[in-house]
């Protein structure tokens, strides 16, 4: 594999870490609000990514990031009892989202992780082909 494709592959790899930081940001800025049905409370949403394979190279197969989408949690949301506030329904209830604030951070700190080194390695292959040039002079 050329020292090129690395940029590809790292470049893939921190554009699926940007999505996953972008989507734990949302899911962060959510999990307080509050609604009075189902159907408009907000859901918690991940990405989705897989291994995007090249067949462009025949020889080596240099393996990039793909997102797939966005999906919503399936975990139930949250149903309170609270007559005396203004968003409550008929009953007396509101509807909270289903965003696990501790599981977010945890997304957040590995996204930004993750993001940092491929970062490292882009720089990594960087120097690694200035040096390479370096040798013909």
């Amino acid at each position: 594999m050329s020292l090129y494709r690395i940029f590809d592959i790292a470049g893939s790899a921190m554009s699926a870490q940007s999505m996953r930081l972008n989507t734990t940001a949302s899911n962060l800025a959510n999990a307080d609000s509050v609604s009075s049905s189902l159907d408009s409370t907000y859901k918690s949403r991940q990405p989705v990514f897989a291994a995007a394979l090249d067949e462009a190279q025949s020889e080596q197969q240099g393996v990039g990031v793909k997102v797939l989408g966005i999906v919503e949690s399936e975990r139930p949301l949250v149903r309170e009892y609270h007559p005396d506030h203004p968003m409550a329904d008929k009953d007396g209830f509101i509807y909270k989202p289903n965003v696990n604030v501790v599981e977010e951070m945890t997304n957040m700190i590995s996204a930004s992780r993750n993001y940092q080194t491929n970062v490292q390695v882009a720089d990594t292959a960087k120097q690694m082909l200035a040096r390479t040039l370096q040798l013909g002079q």
